[in-house]
């Protein structure tokens, strides 16, 4: 379950997105430079091989380990774009093109979101969506919906099988969730019973309403670090933290948790990233895709402490037992690092490996605590211990 939010303002279009997924399903960025291809190549996407195009752009993208495609991306020429899954009434393919797929191919394919938009529709009526994208579930499947923002505007981009519907957004806020949204689109497809359990109404109106004064890139990662009305998770015995754009999991029926965030400012050309879960303990780092970090090795399901996402993974779980304890030990540093960045922002490999210092730090600083206590209720505690790779 994930939230995507565009921010347009006369002085730029801002981009946000959470995703969320299974707990140990870690998601990293990764870089790819502008290629040209030979006529008659296939590109081999997570089940479909499909054809390739002759060019294809340099792209940044936030995908899961196991995945071709992304969740969250951006390209060479300001055109980003987060997926989201939604629960239709329609029926669900075994086998297509997933929501990343299609994410990376249209980046991979376009110069401008209505370009992207083009090429979203053209990969849905060619090759059908489909497939399963859980990691736990592998056949766990849905339908997508999309934000596609560049540096003039944004559109929303909602799919119900081969069916699809779009809605351009030139001022304002627009968030969408695991719900269809757009008015006609939604009262005829919407799956209400699923989009009731994955809480996406909930969320996306505390996104639309955190964003509305948004101004700067550092009041969306307020949003995307959001627990609702509390400081803190509380949980829902039936479907976890899903009421709350920073997920932690926990649920007995249903649950996500927050596996990387994302924030674009594209007049700046700058796109800040976690590259790690639970943003709410996490550094937002500036990243450029003219300029690849070297972000060490790539994570896998099992815990690597050579890896940034599982170092940070390691800290997250031990204080999401007790954060009303345990966060304040660095979360004031945390935020005085995040306000300088932001306001003069460092190269991208010089804020991780700061981060990968300052994770450290903190994880000492946590390890060194008296208490021991694990202030969950116990579907959740259950939920984490079911999930905790030994």
């Amino acid at each position: 379950m994930c939230d995507t939010i565009v921010v347009v303002r006369p002085d730029g279009v801002m981009f946000a997105k959470n995703s969320d997924r299974d707990p140990n399903e870690a998601q990293f960025p990764q870089w790819y430079p502008a290629s040209d291809h030979e006529p008659g190549s296939t590109v081999r996407c997570t089940y479909l091989e499909i054809p390739q195009v002759d060019h294809t752009h340099a792209t940044l993208l936030s995908r899961p380990f196991w995945m071709w495609g992304a969740e969250i991306g951006a390209n060479e020429h300001g055109v980003a774009i987060g997926n989201e899954a939604v629960f239709t009434n329609e029926p669900y393919a075994d086998v297509g093109l997933t929501g990343m797929d299609m994410l990376r191919l249209a980046l991979e394919r376009s110069t401008s979101r209505e370009q992207a938009i083009g090429v979203l529709v053209d990969l849905l009526e060619s090759h059908g969506q489909g497939g399963g994208c859980g990691y736990e579930k592998r056949s766990f499947t849905y339908h997508n919906s999309f934000i596609v923002a560049d540096r003039e505007g944004a559109t929303v981009l909602e799919t119900a099988g081969e069916n699809w519907a779009t809605e351009e957004v030139t001022a304002g806020v627009r968030t969408i969730s695991n719900g269809l949204t757009i008015p006609g689109f939604a009262d005829e497809y919407r799956n209400r019973l699923r989009s009731r359990v994955s809480a996406c109404d909930v969320r996306s109106r505390l996104t639309s309403l955190g964003s509305a004064d948004a101004a700067v890139p550092g009041d969306l990662t307020t949003i995307l670090r959001s627990h609702g009305s509390s400081d803190w998770p509380r949980y829902n015995v039936v479907n976890g933290t899903l009421s709350m754009p920073c997920m932690h999991g926990g649920g007995l029926v249903a649950g996500s948790s927050s596996t990387a965030g994302w924030v674009s400012d594209l007049a700046a050309d700058t796109h800040w990233l976690t590259a790690t879960s639970a943003q709410c303990l996490s550094l937002f780092k500036p990243m450029k895709i003219s300029a690849p970090v070297d972000i060490g090795p790539e994570p896998g399901a099992d815990p690597d402490e050579r890896t940034l996402w599982w170092r940070h993974e390691q800290l997250a779980r031990r204080v999401m037992t007790d954060p009303a304890t345990l966060a304040p030990m660095f979360t004031t540093d945390r935020d005085r690092v995040e306000r300088e960045w932001m306001a003069d922002p460092p190269s991208g490999q010089v804020a991780l490996e700061h981060h990968i210092e300052l994770i450290d730090e903190w994880q000492r600083r946590v390890d060194g605590a008296s208490a021991d206590t694990d202030v969950r209720p116990w579907f959740a505690r259950r939920y984490w211990n079911t999930r905790s790779p030994q």
